[in-house]
């Protein structure tokens, strides 16, 4: 089945009050793993590549990686660039074959951020290519995507940059945050806000970045294992199911799988010292990929048997 663009994807989960997962993709295991997971939850998937990961893996090995796992499933997949920090990386993803793309102006001031979006938006469109952008700023790091604090989306501007960039989605800032550590209190979201520009954009698919839960067990393998990952802390996955019933359509996840596969590999690396074919680590941390992808998809997201 040849890649799809979101929209079908997004005017379902609007509807039925679920979103679909946007899982970061690095490498042939995390593909494969993804994948598993879709296949055996029937759930719609969105895989997506971030500038560091086209820059490690290099875009067009990830493009042909995707394409290979098309060739063995039936299910809607969508090829999504995560953060493109300018137009010409968005127009190289969209000139590559990539289904969507997010133009990511959220650190520029609001008219240079919808002049940047307006740019990619009329490219995109011309393609038949989905443009997700970002109003607001959430704290943490996340490869070259910084911020020292979140900075929450007014309501009122989301609805005017909404019809001044015609872009296709939005990404908010309602308390989420890059990266494993994203609390250090009680750990809550803006649901008040998320409602009101529910209410001002009815029918609009909004997006959540961010959105790891860093499972306190995959932390503690791996710091039993050699890390050095200390009291990382993610979004409630009962908070990220309830913004999944407000317009929450697309909810990233991206440090949950780096931490399952690397405490896995932590685990078989330290339990079997005597192995060094890449193949006897890569097998069980390709399953953990699938595993915890599987949850999301099951027990937060809400996306099981919706193709």
């Amino acid at each position: 089945m040849p890649l799809v663009e979101p929209r079908s994807m997004f005017e379902r989960a609007y509807r039925e009050g679920y979103a679909v997962g946007a899982f970061n993709v690095n490498n042939m295991e995390i593909i494969q793993g993804i994948m598993a997971a879709g296949e055996e939850e029937r759930s719609p998937l969105i895989l997506q590549v971030s500038a560091g990961a086209r820059k490690y893996a290099g875009q067009n090995y990830i493009v042909k990686l995707v394409e290979a796992a098309l060739l063995e499933t039936d299910l809607p997949v969508v090829l999504h660039l995560d953060h493109g920090q300018d137009f010409q990386i968005c127009k190289d993803c969209v000139d590559g074959g990539f289904t969507s793309v997010m133009v990511d102006g959220s650190h520029l001031p609001f008219e240079e951020n919808i002049a940047l979006t307006k740019k990619v938006v009329d490219y995109a469109h011309e393609k038949g290519v989905w443009v997700e952008a970002e109003l607001g700023q959430l704290a943490g790091v996340e490869e070259n995507v910084s911020a020292e604090k979140s900075i929450y989306t007014d309501p009122d501007q989301a609805k005017e940059f909404i019809e001044r960039t015609g872009c296709d989605s939005l990404a908010i800032a309602i308390g989420t945050s890059h990266g494993a550590y994203k609390f250090k209190g009680e750990a809550k979201l803006d649901f008040n806000r998320l409602e009101t520009i529910s209410n001002l954009l009815p029918g609009y698919p909004l997006v959540l970045h961010g959105s790891s839960s860093v499972p306190t067990e995959f932390v503690e393998m791996a710091n039993k294992y050699g890390g050095e990952i200390g009291a990382a802390r993610g979004v409630p996955e009962e908070l990220l199911r309830k913004a999944a019933g407000m317009g929450i359509c697309k909810i990233n996840i991206d440090t949950d799988i780096r931490l399952a596969m690397t405490a896995v590999i932590r685990k078989h690396l330290t339990e079997n010292p005597q192995n060094f074919d890449p193949r006897s680590y890569l097998k069980p941390a390709r399953e953990a990929v699938k595993l915890m992808v599987q949850h999301k998809i099951r027990n937060v997201l809400g996306s099981s048997n919706k193709c």
